[in-house]
C-alpha cells in the first residue's frame, strides 16, 4: 500500500522527509521508504503523524475521505 496522503500532507505542512522522520526517531530513508509503501509503517506512527497533521489514521491509510480527526474520549476520573 502506498500512503500518498503522508505525502500529501507532509508538503502541505512544509515539512521535508527529515523533519518527519526526527519526529519518528528513524531514518529519512525509512521514512522515505513509509510514503513510498515498501516498507511497513507501525500503528504508534501512524498515530504519532494523525496527532501531528489532526487527522485521523483512518484517513491516513485511505480508509476514509473525511479528514477531520476523531474525538478523543473523556478522562475519567
Amino acid at each position: 500500500m502506498r500512503y500518498q496522503r503522508l505525502r500529501d500532507l507532509r508538503e502541505d505542512h512544509d515539512y521535508t522527509q527529515t523533519d518527519v522522520a526526527n519526529l519518528l526517531r528513524v531514518a529519512q530513508r525509512t521514512y522515505s521508504h513509509y510514503e513510498l509503501g515498501t516498507a511497513t509503517i507501525s500503528a504508534e506512527y501512524l498515530s504519532i503523524l494523525a496527532d501531528l497533521y489532526q487527522t485521523s489514521v483512518d484517513y491516513l491509510i485511505g480508509r476514509t475521505d473525511v479528514t477531520a480527526p476523531y474525538p478523543k474520549p473523556a478522562r475519567r476520573r
